[in-house]
């Protein structure tokens, strides 16, 4: 685990880390308990925090509770040389899992960690019982709107990134006709394969997915989502009578300056659309400043491409 201890005395340091880092224990120690702050806020790999009491310009206690109001899964431990009655309450109140003596005994210390070590992977089960669909193993649409308006917080307004909405085409048709666990096995399937692109990936309900790409510009949203569209295109299934295919409609657009998360995803949404009306089967943008007006299909933006050329 990745445990960040602050304390005033590196000696106390150096004992924590003599004890731990042969157990396979990654520390990460401070004097400052504001730069340890900092530090465990930018870093979310930290699974641990060990903190004293005595500690300076944040005390032991306001650090706990600023590190359990981050909303992530870390294990805080308070220790402090003034074992008492109203410390351990007070600690506990600040939102401190455990609290040890100072110098903390090294079995009393490595027993706390296997606690917090089955304490952590219950609370990320959890978390992503939450965050995920269970048919499709994405980000359900609550988590996923989370992850697009952070994307969008760390967007300046000369960054890119795009947005692909896509669906299944018909896929009532194929509920109907081969059955919901088959169609069970068609969302799983194309799941699977959005699941390898690199962003933000989510299945926002029935047939409808869409995927958010963080420092992409439209021509390569683009290119992806095409290559989304044969992967599907050419996946078959096995159905009632014999192997059947199926085809997704995908729908692209860019981020502008002042983009909401509802502004970017209705453009996209909107080329879905125009996609689906076009004969399904394509890609299909909003905009992209190429000439003409309206939604264009991903082949008419290579010939323009072309023709400019």
């Amino acid at each position: 685990m990745h445990i960040v201890v602050v304390d005033p005395s590196k000696v106390v340091h150096r004992v924590i880390s003599a004890v731990l880092e042969p157990r396979g224990h990654y520390i990460s120690a401070f004097v400052d308990s504001k730069e340890a702050h900092d530090y465990i806020v930018s870093d979310e790999t930290v699974d641990v925090l060990l903190t004293s009491l005595e500690v300076t310009p944040l005390s032991g206690m306001e650090l706990a509770w600023r590190v359990r109001t981050l909303g992530r899964p870390i294990y805080v431990v308070v220790m402090s040389s003034q074992a008492n009655a109203s410390s351990l309450a007070e600690a506990l109140d600040s939102g401190a899992d455990e609290f040890i003596e100072k110098p903390p005994r090294p079995e009393a210390l490595i027993a706390r960690l296997r606690a917090a070590e089955r304490l952590l992977a219950a609370q990320r089960k959890l978390l992503e019982l939450a965050e995920r669909d269970p048919l499709s193993g994405l980000y359900n649409r609550r988590a996923f709107f989370a992850r697009l308006e952070e994307a969008l917080d760390q967007t300046s307004s000369t960054d890119k990134l795009s947005a692909i909405m896509f669906d299944i085409d018909h896929f009532k048709a194929i509920n109907d006709s081969q059955g919901h666990d088959v169609g069970d096995e068609v969302i799983q399937a194309v799941s699977m394969n959005a699941a390898s692109v690199t962003g933000i990936v989510g299945r926002l309900g029935g047939e409808e997915f869409a995927i958010i790409l963080p420092g992409a510009p439209l021509a390569n949203a683009l290119e992806l989502a095409e290559g989304l569209r044969q992967q599907f295109d050419s996946m078959r299934y096995p159905g009632s009578n014999g192997l059947f295919g199926v085809t997704c409609s995908f729908g692209v657009s860019e981020y502008v300056r002042g983009d909401t998360a509802g502004g970017l995803l209705k453009r996209a949404d909107q080329a879905l659309y125009a996609a689906k009306r076009g004969g399904r089967n394509q890609v299909a943008i909003e905009g992209a400043g190429l000439p003409g007006d309206g939604v264009q299909t991903a082949s008419n933006v290579r010939h323009t491409e072309r023709a400019i050329a």
